[in-house]
């Protein structure tokens, strides 16, 4: 039976080896989950990158670029971090660069796995049947402010382990904290979730709908996975092929 852990932060990566598991990359407010919006309304394929230089670079490719820090979206380019900005036609067809405060970083930092899927609430089935298929060693990668833990990455680890719990082995301790953590919450992970540091962050920032967006689960049948330094969508990849 394949196991699935969960690492908190990508500062803790380098506690596990990476090598032939398949890391389910996730930052729910709002990285992975605007990623996932930007493939259910036709993206072709996004290049997550570390900094505004380089993302800013692919503009004179003819490519799309999207840059947030520290939730802002950053001066000069075409998209920000928040889903509803990409729910436009003028996505469809397109390649899309972007760098963000923390996801992109946690998904360039797992490039040592067999398979890279950005993982959300909005594609948690998606990804749930992608790893049941796969029965590959699973580890979640949150990843979390800065470098620190925070509770709505973790949350969404625990949604996928219930789901995968009847055929995945517990590897440790983090795992089973974050299921009970979920199963606590699930009820209502909005009013869970009012008190969390990142929660406030943004609501400091006024942006009140995207929080509630990117936690309802199941919206898109979208598979973000990593191909030839780039994500696409393999659900798109498999009608094509």
């Amino acid at each position: 039976m394949p196991s699935i852990d969960v690492c908190y932060s990508p500062e803790l990566l380098h506690l596990y080896d990476l090598e032939g598991k398949a890391v389910v990359a996730v930052d729910i407010l709002r990285a992975t989950s605007t990623m996932t919006t930007a493939f259910a309304y036709g993206a072709a394929d996004i290049i997550p990158v570390m900094s505004l230089e380089e993302c800013m670079a692919y503009a004179a490719q003819g490519h799309l670029t999207a840059a947030e820090r520290d939730g802002i979206k950053a001066d000069g380019f075409d998209l920000g971090n928040s889903p509803f900005g990409y729910m436009q036609e003028e996505i469809k067809g397109r390649t899309i660069a972007i760098t963000t405060t923390n996801g992109t970083r946690a998904i360039r930092l797992s490039e040592a796995a067999s398979e890279i899927i950005v993982g959300s609430f909005l594609n948690l089935q998606a990804v749930a049947d992608h790893l049941r298929e796969l029965q590959l060693d699973v580890l979640v990668v949150c990843a979390g402010w800065k470098g620190k833990f925070n509770l709505e990455d973790t949350l969404y680890a625990g949604a996928l382990v219930e789901r995968l719990q009847d055929a995945f082995a517990f590897e440790n301790d983090a795992t089973l904290a974050s299921l009970y953590l979920y199963q606590t919450a699930k009820a209502d992970l909005l009013t869970f979730l009012r008190q969390s540091s990142h929660v406030r962050r943004l609501e400091n920032l006024e942006i009140h709908k995207d929080i509630a967006f990117c936690l309802q689960h199941d919206l898109y049948n979208v598979l973000p996975v990593w191909r030839h330094n780039k994500l696409v969508d393999l659900k798109v990849r498999k009608l094509e092929s």
